[in-house]
């Protein structure tokens, strides 16, 4: 499997999680532990990313960019939840 390939996949699961945990926030309004996990597992990926290497063909600004937005989405629905 090519390095990128499994950055892809990667960054995709990361988005998956952040959309669950979305949803979870408009069923729970009770406290946000997943949602917050969620944020700091995606700010955690966002630093690997950082450092890993440039020469990914585009795919590492690529993942960089979902998953900020996927921290976005996060951020938006702890505050909706809220």
């Amino acid at each position: 499997m090519s390095d990128s390939l499994s950055r892809r996949q990667a960054a995709q699961r990361i988005l998956t999680a952040g959309a669950a945990g979305l949803a979870f926030a408009k069923i729970s309004k009770a406290g946000q532990p997943q949602m917050e996990e969620a944020l700091s597992n995606l700010r955690a990926a966002r630093e690997s990313l950082s450092r890993a290497t440039a020469n990914k063909g585009g795919h590492r600004v690529n993942a960089i960019k979902m998953v900020d937005q996927a921290i976005d989405e996060v951020k938006a629905g702890i505050s909706a939840a809220s």
